[in-house]
């Protein structure tokens, strides 16, 4: 069975983010030596937000935010808390833990996006996703029980 279009588009940019996700692990690891991880988090978040300006206004993406109205404004606000409390607690435990254990807990997201998907979005995965959230859920659980 060949995946539509918009199956393979999307699954590209989420692939293509999972590369990205294994690097920044691996990259952090190595940046975060002999500095406190809260400052190694300000200064990633900087180069973030001035690389992804210069991306918007290149590409002509730029619009007037403040005609955004206040519901996407808290959602996006409460989103940006969430990333910035991820990224804090990420970068200790890779300050403190090694990135091979990481990063696969961090992905439990995967398992915790499916239950809140269900919770709150409404969303009904198959029982062949739940299976795989299952998997994830066992693999996560593997490394992280120590032997």
């Amino acid at each position: 069975m060949t995946p539509s279009p918009q199956t393979a588009g999307w699954f590209f940019w989420a692939a293509l983010s999972a590369c990205f996700a294994a690097l920044t692990a691996i990259f952090a690891k190595i940046g975060i030596q002999n500095v406190d991880s809260d400052l190694a988090t300000l200064i990633r978040t900087v180069i973030i937000a001035v690389v992804l300006a210069a991306f918007v206004w290149s590409t002509g993406k730029w619009s007037d935010p403040q005609a955004l109205s206040s519901r996407t404004w808290i959602f996006l606000t409460l989103s940006a808390l969430a990333t910035g409390a991820s990224w804090v607690c990420y970068f200790r435990a890779l300050q403190i833990g090694e990135a091979s254990q990481v990063a696969p807990v961090d992905k439990f997201s995967v398992v915790l996006v499916a239950l809140f998907a269900v919770t709150f979005l409404g969303e009904r995965p198959s029982a062949r996703e739940w299976l795989g959230i299952a998997m994830v859920t066992a693999g996560v659980v593997v490394l992280a029980v120590r032997r």
